[in-house]
């Protein structure tokens, strides 16, 4: 019970930034992410993520797909939010792509599609709580 509770603590504080071009993919991921109690922003590429970045300072994670059109993928998204702000941690899922150790920044998590609600939320709970001892 407690654990649940400090869980549901840090998600009510912690930010995430959904990015998926995939329309009904990026509903479902907010949707997923908001009922498991984070607060919830969305972009439809990485440009518009950038854009999200450069005008909040409370985006502690972001949700990103890989494969996406624009001026860059999701793998050179982790590396520019790495470079630009460091604090922000990154969870990157592709049903095309194959991550292997150092395509994403130090403390990247790579989850492939599909993926299982409690994949996601485990990983966002973790990266959430990084000092916290249960073992997600």
């Amino acid at each position: 019970m407690a654990h649940d509770a400090v869980a549901n603590d840090t998600a009510l504080r912690t930010t995430v930034l959904v990015v998926e071009d995939d329309v009904l993919l990026r509903m479902y991921a907010v949707e997923m992410i908001t009922e498991a109690g984070f607060r919830v922003i969305e972009a439809q590429d990485a440009d518009a993520a950038i854009r999200v970045l450069e005008a909040r300072d409370d985006i502690r994670i972001i949700f990103t797909d890989i494969d996406m059109p624009g001026s860059m993928n999701g793998l050179k998204l982790a590396h520019a939010v790495a470079n630009r702000w460091p604090p922000i941690r990154i969870i990157a899922t592709s049903g095309h792509f194959k991550i292997h150790e150092g395509d994403l920044p130090d403390g990247g998590r790579f989850i492939p599609k599909p993926y299982r609600q409690h994949q996601i939320i485990g990983a966002l709970t973790e990266l959430a709580n990084p000092g916290s001892a249960f073992g997600y």
